[in-house]
């Protein structure tokens, strides 16, 4: 995969303030989830994950480069991931926010709920009685 085209500092520093003043992530643009829903962390499949990163012949920083790149062609915003969460995603299931959590599928050219880790997304939460 090539990397993405160079952009200038000041183009960097402008991308940078758009993505820091909105409320909405550069992945939820266009969608109607609600901000709770976005913000709610998600336990993902550490071994899923490496596994397509691996079937794409990637290391951890071209996984990086290809959620930038996908941001990028999405929105016009460079925005991805750090290092340490693709790590601690893939050796210790970290939680992430939703809004991440399509970041990475838009990445790695998936479904979301490809990277979920099973039962997960179950219709129960704890701590809450629906009757």
């Amino acid at each position: 995969m090539s990397p993405p085209p160079p952009v200038s500092s000041k183009n960097s520093e402008a991308a940078r303030k758009v993505t820091m003043s909105n409320h909405k992530s550069a992945a939820t643009v266009g969608t109607s989830l609600p901000d709770s829903d976005i913000q709610r962390l998600v336990r993902l499949d550490g071994l899923a994950v490496r596994r397509r990163r691996h079937d794409h012949g990637w290391s951890p920083r071209d996984l990086l480069v290809a959620i930038e790149e996908a941001c990028f062609n999405a929105t016009g915003l460079r925005r991805t991931l750090t290092p340490n969460l693709i790590q601690s995603i893939e050796e210790r299931e970290e939680r992430i926010p939703y809004d991440e959590l399509l970041l990475l599928a838009d990445g790695l050219a998936c479904d979301p709920s490809d990277l979920i880790a099973e039962g997960e997304m179950s219709n129960s939460r704890a701590g809450r009685n629906f009757h």
